[in-house]
Order: C-alpha cells, then structure tokens, then sequence
C-alpha cells in the first residue's frame, strides 16, 4: 500500500476520492439517557483537512515542525492529525493521566515548535512558565482564553476550501513521536517513520480483514485514525479514553447496536466490564464480526465470556506488541481456547501467536546490559526462555533525543547499517509450532537463590484458585537473593474474611508445581494499580514497593 512519498494524508483523499459520501467519523453522545450522534463523510473530512493544512503552513505549522497535540477523540483530532500529515508536521502525542509533571516534563524536552489542544491542555502550558518556549504557533480547540493565539474554528472559517497538495515526505522522514506511557518504566518519546505507518495499514487489511463494508467502534483514538485511512467508518464512542475500565458497558453495547458496528477495537479492561454485563443482562452484539484487544494478556475466560455475546465465526484476535512496534504476532481465540481445553499445564505462559508476515522474531540470552550489535548476542535453545527480539518493516529506531534508551533497546544488525532489531523487554519462548509463548517483563523477572521466576506462568497457577481475581509476583529484596512474594486481589465482592485459610490453599497449589514451589509467602491488596493507557496492565514496580513495605513493617 506505500505510496511514493508515504504521506498518511494521501490515503485520505484516494479514500475520500472513492468514497466521497460514506460517513468517516460518527461521534456519539448519551443525553438524557438517549444516544445522539454527529456524522462527517470522507468528502467532509478530507476538505476540512485540505483547509487545516492550508492554515497550519500560513502559521508556520510546516514540514518538520514538532507539534504537540493534546485533543479528545473527536471530528477535530482526525482532521487536526490528516493536515498535519499533510502539511509534513509531526505531531506529538501523549498520555495526559500520567500526572501533570511528568507530563510538562516530557513535553517541554520535545522543543516542539506548535502546541494545538483543548482549554485544559492551553492552561497546563501557560501555567508551566519558560517550560515550552519554542513553541510559535498555538491553536485551541475549543474557547480560547486569555492565552492568545489561534482558534480552531477562526482558522477553518478564514480558509476557503482548496486542494492541498501533501509534502513530499519520505518512507524514512519521521512522520511522529508517541510516548510510552511509562507503564513499565520512564516515558519514552518513540519516534514513527512515514514507512511505519504504511507497514502497519498492510497489516490491518491483510491479517485482521479489515475492509470497507466495517464500521469500527474504535476506543483508542490512535488506532482509530487507521479507520479512515482503509475508508472504514469510525464510530467515537462516549467515553474517557483515559480510563477504558470505567466505560459503561451498557452504552457501549447500545452503540454498537445503534450503528450496526462490525468491529471493536478494545482494552480487557473494558472487555471484562462487557463480558460481565452481558452475562447478567444475557445481551449479544450480533453485528460484530471481530474484536481486537491489546495491551495486557488476556484470560481464556473472558475469551469465552465475549463469544457468548458473538456470532458463532467472529474472531477475537489478541496482538502483541509495544508502542515501538506493533503488532508483533497475532492470534485468535479459537487456537487459545482449543489449547487451554487440551492442557491443564499452567506453566507454559501466555500463547501470543506466530510472528506477522515480514517479521523476523528470535529469543536470545536474558540481559540487563546494552548490546552494540548482533553478533554479540547468543541464541537460546529450543523451548528455552529468552528475551524478544524482532526486526520488521513497522520497527521503530529510536527514541526521541533519549540516546541511553535507544542503546538500551535497540541492536544494530551486523553489515546493515539499516537494520535495527528492537528488544521488546519481555520474555518467552517458542513452542515446536513456532508459536511465541509470553512469560512476563524482564524487568519483572524473580531472581530466587533457587532460580529465576518468570510471571506469567507462575501466576497462572495461582489465578485458577476461584477466589483469586488476579495475582502479580514480585521479588523483594536483592537480585539474585530476592524472596518471591505473591501478592493477591480478591474477586469482586470477596469480604476478605478468612485468608490464612486461603493462604494455605495457594501455597498448596504452589507446592504442586516445580516453578512455583519458591513461592512461600502471600499478600493481600485492596486493588491493583494499573497503567492509564489500557487500565489492565499491573504495575508491578509499585506493588513489590508496597510489598517490601509491608513486610518491613510485620518484621
């Protein structure tokens, strides 16, 4: 699908060209307990980013100007994100929940040179002086107040509409820069090439079938904006995309229903809030051909759970990846569920599926340290558990202006210069089918006296126990000498009432399996702290803190 200059923005108007009056955005909103939505077809769109573009270059938001971009799911962001693309800008995007510090902290290193977003966004900036100033052009979108600049609708209605011609951007020009969101260790800006995006456009009409006929009901809004580029309607759903475990299940049922939606893009946060509304309600989407769900590892259960809600052939695939690469592999619910009910082995991990078309995965020796190029690196034996590797056409290179981050992760490929292999930070291995098993972070390892413990597949022991919603191990003390504690949350409604008794039954079922054996001590927390992009990854960091606390002050 890459054009010869790779410029999202061109994508749009071939769509738009094609299929002029289909509805490209459909925004909806509850009031009064009934759904009310806005639509703008590919015309519409494509015009008001022809517009936009026009505007951003008269106000010097041109070819290689960083551009932070700090807007809610709306009309505004698709036609805010096509014009920057066009205009050859590269925007800057970022997690607000992160906290307000790390947040001015992070943006202000970028030096971007434009700053576009809501009220809110415009008042984190002037109220952080001398933090941001290179930024020239501002825009609000919204009511501008006393900070000047420019205002989203001032510029669209001083633009009468005509064709813009996208900047020649390169497959290698850098198209923009996403930041992790510090889940699993200090944000890191990740810097996206126009050729990434083309590569990962392939990825969602060859192996995920997407096609035209869809209409997606997208909860993350970056995924969303591949929507348009494949001419799929995207439906915003209303909801804070910052805190998907919090969407009401009810409403996102009845917007699927309302828009004959065919695909769902969505956190296991908010899949088990939906999977349990449907088991009390018994209600089903009938008009979803697949989901999508991504972000943290998802339980067999709730696999199951969704299909009772599905028609009999819809999918659910489960990709893996990272912000610096994604997806990596892929696999759908049948081959997890058909490999769960034939083994009752519960320390195998987490099967993730086999390696995208073009992507080359390999597992190689567990390390902490920076490593220069390939051949410094040793392959692990056959089902041994090594650290993930991979290099493909969506790889990112490197982190913005953060050079001990990019030696961290990145490993250049001997006698190609070009070549970048990215190490995923976690672990697994391979099983004869040439299927990746996940195994947990590396960060997350346990190194007991007795040997390395590995999350994934010691917790999954512990999880089986109908009392337990969910466990994360953690290590406590010196690496190498450190004590694997389990911590543990309750299922939902559990009173907490006899948990010695519980204790003895989880140390029981630990005592049964050789990788959980080391496992002699249990904790109970109130509830898990969990990333703020997909509210369903544990943050582990922050529990073996509690933990090591915890035990300090019972010793």
């Amino acid at each position: 699908m890459a054009g010869a200059t790779a410029n999202l923005g061109e994508h749009l108007s071939r769509v738009a060209e094609r299929l002029p009056d289909k509805p490209a955005v459909i925004c909806v909103k509850r009031r009064g307990g009934a759904l009310r939505s806005r639509s703008w077809t590919f015309r519409e769109l494509d015009r008001e980013a022809d517009r936009l573009a026009h505007a951003f270059r008269r106000i010097g938001i041109g070819k290689g100007v960083r551009t932070i971009l700090m807007v809610r799911p709306s009309f505004e962001l698709f036609s805010i994100s096509f014009a920057l693309a066009r205009a050859g800008a590269i925007p800057v995007m970022i997690d607000p929940g992160m906290g307000r510090q790390r947040l001015v902290d992070n943006l202000s290193a970028i030096d971007a040179g434009a700053f576009i977003g809501v009220p809110l966004a415009h008042a984190l900036r002037v109220a952080s002086p001398g933090r941001f100033p290179t930024v020239k052009a501002t825009v609000t979108v919204g009511k501008r107040l006393f900070w000047g600049g420019h205002t989203y609708s001032g510029l669209v209605a001083a633009e009468p509409w005509r064709p813009f011609v996208p900047e020649p951007t390169q497959p290698q020009d850098t198209a923009a820069i996403f930041f992790t969101t510090g889940s699993t260790g200090p944000p890191k800006g990740v810097v996206y090439e126009h050729g990434m995006f083309d590569a990962q456009i392939d990825y969602l009409h060859s192996h995920f079938g997407y096609d035209e006929a869809d209409v997606d009901l997208a909860t993350f809004p970056i995924f969303s904006l591949f929507d348009v580029v494949l001419g799929i309607t995207s439906v915003i759903p209303d909801m804070d995309p910052t805190k998907p475990g919090t969407a009401d299940p009810a409403l996102i049922a009845a917007t699927i229903r309302a828009h004959a939606c065919t695909s769902l893009y969505a956190s296991p946060a908010l899949l088990e809030n939906l999977a349990r509304w449907g088991a009390e309600t018994g209600a089903t989407l009938p008009t979803l051909r697949r989901i999508i769900t991504a972000g943290a590892p998802v339980r067999p259960a709730l696999l199951e759970a969704l299909h009772t809600m599905l028609p009999e052939r819809a999918p659910i695939h489960t990709p893996y990846g990272a912000t610096e690469v994604l997806p990596v592999t892929s696999i759908e619910s049948g081959e997890i569920l058909a490999a769960a009910r034939s083994s009752r082995r519960t320390d195998r991990g987490m099967c993730v599926g086999r390696p995208m078309h073009g992507m080359d995965l390999r597992l190689i020796g567990i390390s902490d340290a920076p490593i220069g190029s390939w051949s410094e690196t040793r392959a692990v034996a056959a089902g041994e558990v090594g650290e993930i590797v991979v290099r493909g056409p969506n790889v990112t290179k490197e982190y913005f202006r953060n050079s001990e981050a990019t030696r961290l992760a990145k490993i250049a490929d001997d006698g190609d210069t070009a070549g970048i292999w990215h190490r995923m930070g976690d672990l697994g291995y391979l099983d004869d089918a040439g299927r990746l098993w996940f195994c947990g972070r590396k960060a997350h390892r346990v190194e007991a006296v007795g040997g390395p413990l590995f999350t994934i597949p010691c917790e999954a022991v512990f999880n089986a126990h109908p009392r337990v919603r969910r466990s994360a191990l953690v290590g406590v003390g010196t690496r190498g000498r450190q004590q694997p504690v389990l911590v543990v949350e309750l299922v939902q409604g559990d009173s907490g009432r006899e948990t010695a008794a519980l204790t003895g039954e989880l140390l029981a079922l630990g005592a049964r399996h050789e990788h959980t054996a080391q496992i002699r001590t249990v904790l109970y927390h109130p509830g898990f702290p969990v990333d703020i992009r997909h509210n369903a990854k544990i943050r582990r960091e922050e529990l073996t803190t509690w933990a090591t606390q915890h035990l300090e002050a019972t010793t």
